[in-house]
């Protein structure tokens, strides 16, 4: 049976599918860096799709060659 938490990640479970440690994804919320989050009570939760959104506005294209003069 779905949940209303189905689409969410705990701090753990988005750290290991990023292969970041717990230490980062706090540091990248206190610096407010990170992907949105809710918190709910004393627990910190990540919708799927708002860590995906996130992902995609880090995203940078490749940096044109140098022609040689």
């Amino acid at each position: 049976m779905a949940t209303i938490l189905d689409d969410k990640l705990t701090e753990s479970e988005l750290a290991e599918e990023l292969g970041r440690g717990i230490r980062t994804i706090r540091l990248w919320r206190s610096r407010r860096t990170g992907p949105p989050f809710i918190r709910l009570g004393r627990q910190i939760l990540y919708r799927r799709q708002a860590v995906q959104d996130w992902l995609a506005s880090l995203e940078q294209e490749q940096p044109r060659a140098r022609r040689s003069a």
